[in-house]
């Protein structure tokens, strides 16, 4: 199970030049309040709609992988949160966190995609920020074998207090603890706090790219950052883009290749589906490196088409 942002995916094309515009972080993310993100909405051009959300992507991509799978995040009481829970629900993923009946609205991301299939997330969190401890099923958490936590809760106090929480009752119940790391951790002020939960055995399994590695631990060389993230985890894995993925477990390093895809088409959701891919494996007792490989593969199908969720069938896709 995981605890993530309960986001809906607002996604469109747009040229370089309109990012530059708008004065968009190309292939980053930024936070817009409320106001900003009507401007930008506005602005951009012909859109589709999905829910999203990085760890709920992961556990939707997880329950088409044939996993029993939950997710606790925060709506609220609107047409997107309504939207939001439905999608869960019919993707077979538990999803039964009572939505905010008061502002602020259901999270949003304005996601950008470039001619190169790069996409530029602009998310205005709204509810999701607003998850509180008491809103965490502790039962569900205690039930399972990996808990999931997302990277974007742990910036504010509020979500960051449900998530430490989280921890606490899965250290005394057993799940797994896996935590899916965003650039926004690695913030002053964030990266302290995340350093010191990681380095008091908060977490068995990390989830990063090569870039979020070398900005928690402000090292500038890849292997470096290695040595110091893997003597505080059991399991590091990176995530390396074109160049492939790898993971260290126990002293022992693996790297694979990225998957083969024909044509890259938008980048969203990559390193959620890479993740779901991932613990699919996990969750099977799979090796090291074929619960890499599924993650690749998984991770390869979405960079083929707009969204951040699958559109082929998983199951088949990853040879299951």
């Amino acid at each position: 199970m995981a605890i993530g942002d309960a986001l809906v995916d607002v996604i469109a094309t747009a040229d370089f030049a309109f990012v530059e515009k708008q004065n968009l972080p190309k292939g980053g993310m930024q936070l817009l309040s409320t106001d900003q993100a009507d401007d930008l909405y506005a602005a951009m051009g012909p859109a589709r709609e999905i829910s999203g959300g990085s760890a709920a992507n992961s556990m939707a991509s997880a329950a088409a992988l044939g996993l029993d799978v939950a997710f606790i995040g925060q709506i609220a009481n609107d047409q997107l949160g309504e939207i939001f829970a439905h999608d869960m629900s019919s993707l077979g993923v538990r999803f039964e966190t009572p939505p905010l009946q008061s502002p602020p609205p259901t999270g949003r991301c304005l996601i950008v995609v470039t001619p190169d299939g790069q996409r530029t997330m602009n998310t205005c969190p709204g509810a999701s920020h607003h998850l509180r401890p008491e809103a965490l099923d502790e039962k569900l958490i205690a039930s399972a074998s990996i808990l999931m936590l997302e990277g974007y809760l742990w910036g504010p106090d509020l979500p960051r207090q449900a998530l430490v929480r989280a921890i606490e009752i899965a250290r005394a119940a057993g799940p797994e603890i896996a935590f899916t790391l965003s650039e926004s951790v690695c913030l002053p002020g964030r990266r302290e706090a995340l350093t010191e939960m990681i380095g008091s055995g908060g977490v068995d399994l990390l989830f990063l790219n090569d870039h979020e590695a070398l900005q928690l631990t402000g090292e500038s060389d890849l292997g470096n950052a290695l040595g110091v993230l893997s003597a505080k985890v059991r399991t590091l894995v990176i995530t390396r883009g074109a160049k492939g993925a790898l993971a260290v477990q126990d002293g022992d390093r693996i790297d694979i290749p990225a998957a083969p895809v024909e044509q890259v088409v938008d980048t969203t959701g990559a390193g959620d589906l890479f993740a779901a891919g991932f613990l699919a494996g996990r969750c099977r007792g799979h090796p090291l490196k074929a619960c890499l490989e599924m993650g690749a593969v998984a991770a390869a199908e979405v960079i083929s088409h707009f969204g951040a969720r699958p559109e082929a069938d998983l199951r088949q896709v990853v040879n299951l």
